[in-house]
């Protein structure tokens, strides 16, 4: 089982939404992972937004909160100073709110791992030079 999981917005779409092109590889990675994956509110927000079209998607997003299957213990108000740098020296690629968010939580958990889509991840780094590890489908 893989621990410390750092969880993005599109696996989790892609886990709730069959239709989802990565769907089938979003349900195989989930079923390695070793709950409780780290995530942040502006993952949820995100995932609540694209999954809203579909019956029962808001629903499910809350219920893996409340059933501990994802930790939000990350707390934006205690990283903004750090999360602020990250957005402006992002500007270009451009980093959303929640990819600043997740850069600081693997800067925060060293053997952290992104479980995500997006492949601005790498280009982003931690701790300024570090690559960071991810779990993405095959291109």
């Amino acid at each position: 089982m893989i621990k410390e999981v750092i969880l993005d917005t599109g696996p989790l779409v892609a886990l709730l939404n069959r239709r989802d092109q990565h769907h089938r590889w979003a349900k195989d990675q989930w079923a390695r992972i070793a709950p409780p994956l780290l995530t942040c509110e502006a993952v949820l927000a995100e995932a609540c937004f694209l999954v809203q079209p579909f019956a029962g998607g808001q629903g499910a997003v809350l219920e893996l909160v409340r059933r501990g299957v994802l930790d939000l213990s990350f707390s934006l108000a205690e990283e903004t100073a750090a999360i602020s740098r990250l957005l402006k020296k992002y500007r270009d690629v451009p980093m959303s709110l929640a990819d600043g968010c997740i850069v600081r939580m693997a800067e925060r958990h060293a053997k952290g791992v992104v479980f995500t889509l997006d492949r601005d991840f790498a280009i982003y780094r931690k701790n300024e030079r570090q690559l960071i590890p991810t779990l993405t489908p095959a291109p």
